[in-house]
């Protein structure tokens, strides 16, 4: 018999982990305000150097890397709507589209397999978009964050 709330809890090596935020890619320098672009190309100094965002990577491999992993999330499913979803993974034209497409894969593989599944095929989704901690309830609250 339970006599508390307390004896319920599971111990906790069983918790889960503290959850992450998954994060949307930035936009494109051209949709940024034209204000910011210049910030950018001023804090790139004056001798030429590139900016930080054109270092690295080639942005098509990722995304067709990316695109891959979606694709390989949903091909096995046998839905209708599993079929549009194919074709909206693979006209995609950004990071930021494919993130969008995540809550879609998600819903169909939890609706036709399992949310086990589902959660499984998300993660290995989320590790090709930026991740942050979310907030504590714990800190202090900014004046935006406090109603009028």
């Amino acid at each position: 018999m339970i006599t508390s709330l307390h004896e319920r809890r599971p111990p906790a090596s069983r918790t889960r982990p503290a959850r992450l935020e998954i994060c949307p890619p930035q936009r494109n320098l051209s949709s940024q305000a034209w204000l910011s672009r210049v910030r950018s190309w001023l804090s790139a100094g004056w001798n030429g150097t590139p900016l930080q965002e054109d270092v690295g990577v080639d942005r098509s491999l990722v995304l067709a890397a990316a695109r891959q992993d979606f694709f390989q999330s949903v091909v096995d499913l046998t839905l209708p709507a599993a079929a549009k979803l194919l074709d909206r993974i693979e006209f995609a034209r950004t990071m930021r589209d494919l993130w969008h497409l995540r809550a879609e894969v998600f819903a169909l593989v939890a609706l036709e397999r399992s949310q086990q599944e589902a959660d499984r095929r998300l993660a290995l989704l989320n590790r090709h978009f930026p991740t942050r901690a979310p907030r504590s309830g714990f800190g202090g609250l900014a004046a935006k964050d406090m109603w009028p």
